[in-house]
């Protein structure tokens, strides 16, 4: 685990956290998406951003989490990743902070999390927070668009 700081926020009712540095920005959640033919429900269709078009994918759906209620905030923190953009739509983002080890966090991680997605438990704010693996993240959205077929970007 990174002891560096993380973008820690909100998906499915449940705390996460990915690297700063593999987090390029967030923007607020700007709906309806365009509709990206023949993927599933977790991907929610591209967005522009400044001219450029991001894939957006719900990571409460990819985790197999709760939807977000009507209502709730939503924001898209964008990975980038050799050269091509992906959005992340989550719920509230809490901020940037440092983690600590979570010595109880097994009991805390979703139970609801895809295989090899969750790479850890630590603290933030004095709350879990489940670490998100990256790299296994942007593998299964890949594999959400198709063989052959990287996401748009």
């Amino acid at each position: 685990m990174s002891d560096g700081r993380h973008v820690v926020f909100a998906a499915g009712g449940q705390r996460f956290a990915l690297p700063l540095e593999d987090v390029r920005e967030v923007v607020p959640a700007a709906p309806p998406f365009a509709r990206v033919p023949r993927c599933g429900p977790e991907v929610k269709g591209g967005m522009n951003l400044r001219g450029r078009v991001v894939a957006v994918v719900d990571l409460a759906a990819l985790l197999r989490l709760p939807p977000a209620a009507p209502g709730e905030p939503a924001h898209v923190v964008i990975l980038e990743a050799e050269r091509r953009a992906l959005g992340l739509l989550v719920g509230a983002v809490h901020g940037v902070e440092p983690l600590a080890p979570d010595e109880e966090g097994a009991a805390d991680a979703p139970a609801g999390a895809g295989a090899g997605l969750v790479r850890g438990v630590a603290r933030a704010g004095g709350r879990s927070v489940a670490l998100l693996d990256v790299a296994t993240l942007e593998s299964q959205v890949k594999a959400l668009f198709g063989a052959g077929s990287a996401r748009p970007g």
